[in-house]
């Protein structure tokens, strides 16, 4: 099983849990890292901006990435959300096993807890 490393920014903290929480939820994702609020700049219509934004770091399987894609994207309130999804080449394989594990199981309407 092919284990990625995704990467997407939100623009504020609120929605980064919202979207990690509903992708761990729906098993698209074992684990998304929600990382410091850090200034991004960027050309965007023909100027140069600049935004706060606080980075995800999604694990997830290539088997599971299509629908997690359409995920972010339906739940991201960017125009063109970044999404960027790296192959992990080595890892631990207890971990990159555990990973490839949560993101197997079926979609589920239960509410986990932690």
């Amino acid at each position: 099983m092919e284990v990625l490393l995704i990467f997407t920014n939100l623009p504020d903290r609120e929605s980064a849990e919202s979207l990690a929480a509903h992708l761990v939820e729906q098993r698209l994702a074992a684990c998304v890292n929600i990382l410091a609020p850090c200034r991004s700049v960027y050309r965007w219509a023909d100027a140069v901006e600049t935004a706060s934004e606080v980075p995800l770091l999604i694990k997830a399987t290539a088997a599971t990435y299509a629908a997690l894609e359409a995920e972010i994207r339906a739940q991201h309130p960017y125009e063109l959300p970044e999404i960027i999804a790296v192959p992990v080449a080595r890892g631990l394989p207890a971990y990159l096993d555990w990973v490839a594990t949560e993101t197997a199981a079926a979609p589920t309407t239960d509410t986990l807890s932690c």
